[in-house]
């Protein structure tokens, strides 16, 4: 039992050990833990005054969420980050989806471990200025499965708040796990008295994952976290025609390959095709997508990123879809999205010197 935490077997209806019933309630009668809670020191948690140390070299903090899972969240939070980075902001991002720690591999940082110094641990660092914590760092055989209850992920993530050293920084992007479950209230509840800034929700156009974003959307309005805006994410796939691959169905149902024939007639007979952008609405957007239900639930929409196999590319190789040329579908849906995050809450302003064009 640590720091006021309910422990994992306590009775139904619990009053947590920092109640001034706890261990006296009738919810308290047969619990293992009633004597101990019953002699606990009250009072406020001690290590939210640690927190809030920290996070005050912290100037803003942003939650990335989702309601579904596989919805592309933790690439966001990526190129995110890579996007503030390259404007010459300080940046860290902190990976708390504890049992599936994905942000070590999008940033290219596999089999990296974090060190520990006189004044905390060290995030691992991509770049001189944007810098990555997460329990991928940590696990000594990157296939093990994190089978951990509620009160040890709490746990982690008070850790990653209150010992991580980032230094002076003017983003914190925090990438939780899909739902709204231990993580997102202890996020919050951690953060709470430090500030938040609001939290970013990343959905696709199908109504399957809208439903669960709405709950998104209402868990941040119950916890006192503005919705910055949605990202409607996989938003059609696209992509240049060139870069298809075309097949023919033959008599049998097997699929034979007719790249080559179908470039080399457009090259001869229609050159002008080959500057051409595809683009397949790949989920069912008829009911309107993110942009009626932002609509309808009164919080911004800040846009839509395509399904461009270029950036999942980029996201399996641990780089930034702004360091070249080959994201052309998506990175400018990224950028636009980022100077909307940055006009929209003002922070443009404490960037001095270097205007959004000239980072990403």
């Amino acid at each position: 039992m640590e720091n006021g935490e309910i422990p994992e077997n306590a009775n139904e209806n619990c009053p947590g050990p920092q109640s001034e019933s706890a261990g006296k309630s009738d919810a308290c009668e047969g619990c293992p833990n009633q004597e101990a809670c019953a002699s606990a020191p009250k009072g406020p948690d001690p290590d939210l005054v640690a927190i809030a140390e920290r996070m005050a070299t912290v100037k803003h903090k942003i939650l990335v969420l989702s309601g579904k899972g596989g919805v592309g969240k933790s690439t966001f939070s990526a190129q995110l980050s890579y996007a503030l980075a390259a404007m010459d902001f300080q940046v860290g991002l902190l990976d708390i989806d504890i049992c599936g720690p994905s942000i070590p591999k999008m940033l290219g940082l596999e089999g990296q471990e974090i060190h520990q110094s006189n004044l905390g641990w060290s995030p691992v660092y991509v770049e001189s200025n944007l810098g990555v914590m997460s329990i991928g760092f940590m696990l000594p055989n990157p296939d093990e499965a994190v089978i951990w209850r509620g009160p040890r992920k709490n746990g982690l993530i008070k850790q990653f708040l209150k010992d991580v050293y980032w230094g002076e920084l003017d983003f914190l992007v925090v990438d939780a796990p899909p739902g709204t479950s231990d993580e997102h209230i202890s996020i919050v509840q951690f953060l709470q008295a430090t500030g938040i800034d609001g939290a970013v929700i990343v959905t696709t156009p199908q109504q399957v994952s809208l439903v669960d974003v709405r709950k998104e959307v209402s868990f941040c309005k119950k916890v006192g976290v503005e919705v910055l805006g949605v990202v409607e994410n996989m938003s059609g796939l696209c992509q240049s025609l060139t870069e298809f691959r075309f097949m023919k169905l033959t008599e049998n149902g097997e699929q034979q390959e007719v790249t080559e024939k179908v470039l080399e007639f457009m090259r001869v007979k229609a050159p002008e095709l080959l500057n051409l952008i595809a683009f397949s609405e790949v989920f069912d957007s008829s009911g309107g997508g993110a942009t009626r239900m932002c609509r309808e639930m009164g919080v911004p929409f800040l846009g839509k990123v395509p399904l461009d196999p270029q950036l999942c590319k980029a996201a399996e190789e641990g780089r930034s879809c702004f360091a070249d040329k080959k994201c052309g579908v998506s990175a400018p849906a990224l950028k636009s999205i980022t100077e909307k995050l940055l006009v929209g809450n003002q922070w443009h302003q404490e960037l001095q010197d270097v205007s959004i064009d000239d980072g990403v």
